[in-house]
């Protein structure tokens, strides 16, 4: 008899829907093909185990199982439960009048128990993409599978629940969830506020035109003077997620087996801050088994480098080219797989190796040389892509005690808010183009134009600070981004000079003077 059950291979960002097909004629061999890994070769002892378990014995019979497209690698535990439903199918242990309107994924236990599995959003994507009428997947990712509409997606606990249903000796309801309302609950709530954090105005500025313009930036200052913990809030003021940005995360979230059990959509910008020992394969993806790097797990968020130049330099080399496409492609011998990147660049590091240069509470020991070989661990093509540089020095205890508590994160984020929907008016008819960070050269000729005083401006400074053609466009971008902050139309001179004071590890004489 042959029976045929649906489910889902998952690569990269991309799904594709397998056939698995299977044949039992007299004899007593197990034939598995189609280009399965390990995992899916092993499924035979863990189906052999839960039948057995669950009052069912495996059939001795000829049985033939074919993972259709043979052609495209299946990898994972996910086909256990299609597997062990088709294999009983074919045994007329389960009726198969159904079996072609529903994709089903899970990894078996020994007991018949349903474990979660990878990337049941973006199956559950698919299956409605090509018409089934439901999705079983185990209960553990039915949050994550019933954020899809117009598709009902079944929780399954065991594999005697699976088989019930199929049979017709149990009524399960599809899982309904209004992950709209959850969503849009969710999106104010933050731990953590700038209100916080007293003092350190002039980098809250930095950090506001950034989150404004969608730019990347970075911190210079000594130890303790708060710059991880501004950091860890600019989540707070950036603009809330949209449906289609919080649906493409997520997805990204499930691939890599990061969401919770009680997550349906993720509702906050993420904030990914991995650790300096982290590798060019933890970083942008890959791996034997492809997964989403740090990058990617960043997408539509922040990714924050404390510490930046004890990064390898191999590892922060790589950062190049996702940070100007927003998308990064592996390509190995066996797999090439696209994930997207979108993500700000938030980074922070000492000023020197003993951390205290420029600090007037502190001595500092290191000379000019130290001091610039260290600089040098970060590349100028890489400082080239980061818009705005900030220097920020510790607040004496004096000041610290005196100060009274900073301007919320709410009241920030609503001009954030205000110039991002400015950006969105003028890049409406650009696709792709969702922030001044993100302007092309001909959109900087159009939107970004500087008047003549700017441009005597801008010409001194590219002289006296040897800026490359890239550094003058970041100047042009993070001024659009200040004027949009001031509701001006145009760039004038005052918004160009506060631009080109965010450019200060371009100085020549960095190094050899005081901060």
């Amino acid at each position: 008899m042959l029976v045929k059950t649906f489910c889902a291979a998952v690569n990269g960002l991309e799904v594709h829907t397998v056939k698995v097909e299977v044949s039992m004629t007299r004899g007593v061999q197990f034939h598995l093909t189609g280009l399965a890994d390990t995992a899916v070769k092993e499924s035979y002892d863990r189906i052999k185990a839960a039948l057995m378990n669950n009052g069912f014995k495996m059939p001795v019979m000829d049985i033939t199982v074919n993972l259709s497209p043979a052609d495209i690698k299946k990898e994972g535990s996910s086909y256990d439960l299609p597997l062990a439903i088709g294999i009983l199918a074919a045994n007329g242990k389960v009726a198969s009048d159904d079996l072609d309107k529903y994709m089903m994924v899970g990894e078996l236990g020994l007991d018949g128990r349903l474990q979660p599995v990878r990337g049941a959003l973006p199956i559950a994507i698919k299956a409605r993409a090509e018409h089934f009428k439901g999705l079983i997947v185990p209960k553990q990712n039915i949050r994550e599978a019933a954020v899809v509409n117009q598709l009902d997606a079944f929780g399954m606990e065991t594999l005697m629940d699976v088989i019930k249903f199929f049979n017709g000796d149990a009524t399960i309801a599809p899982t309904r969830i209004d992950t709209r309302r959850e969503f849009y609950e969710q999106q104010d709530v933050f731990e953590l506020d700038f209100a916080d954090v007293r003092g350190q105005e002039s980098v809250k500025r930095a950090l506001e035109v950034a989150a404004a313009g969608g730019h990347n930036l970075i911190m210079i200052g000594p130890p303790g003077s708060g710059k991880s913990m501004l950091a860890k809030r600019l989540p707070s003021i950036l603009p809330p997620l949209s449906l289609s940005e919080s649906l493409e995360t997520t997805q990204i979230h499930s691939v890599a087996g990061k969401l919770s059990r009680d997550t349906s959509l993720i509702s906050q910008r993420p904030f990914r801050a991995p650790h300096h020992t982290i590798s060019q394969v933890a970083l942008v993806g890959g791996g034997s088994n492809p997964q989403p790097g740090e990058i990617s797990l960043a997408h539509n968020g922040v990714l924050f480098l404390d510490e930046m130049p004890e990064l390898a330099r191999s590892v922060l080399e790589v950062l190049r080219q996702p940070l100007e496409d927003r998308k990064i492609t592996i390509s190995r011998a066996k797999y090439n797989v696209e994930y997207p990147c979108s993500f700000m660049l938030i980074a922070s590091m000492n000023p020197c190796p003993c951390g205290y240069y420029g600090d007037p509470t502190h001595h500092c020991a290191c000379t000019p040389g130290q001091i610039q070989r260290y600089m040098n661990k970060i590349s100028g093509p890489l400082l080239d892509r980061i818009d705005i540089h900030c220097e920020i020095q510790a607040v004496p205890f004096a000041q610290l005690s005196q100060m009274q508590p900073g301007e919320p994160s709410a009241v920030i984020r609503q001009r954030v808010i205000k110039a991002r929907k400015i950006q969105e008016e003028r890049f409406k008819s650009y696709k792709g183009i969702y922030s001044n960070a993100m302007m092309t050269e001909r959109m900087l000729h159009e939107f970004a134009e500087p008047d003549a005083a700017s441009l005597d401006m801008l010409r001194m400074a590219m002289e006296r600070l040897k800026l490359s053609a890239r550094a003058y466009n970041r100047i042009l971008k993070v001024a659009r981004t200040i004027a949009d902050l001031a509701g001006s139309e145009k760039v004038e001179s005052q918004h160009i000079a506060e631009a080109i004071g965010y450019r200060n590890l371009d100085r020549g004489d960095w190094a050899e003077r005081g901060i």
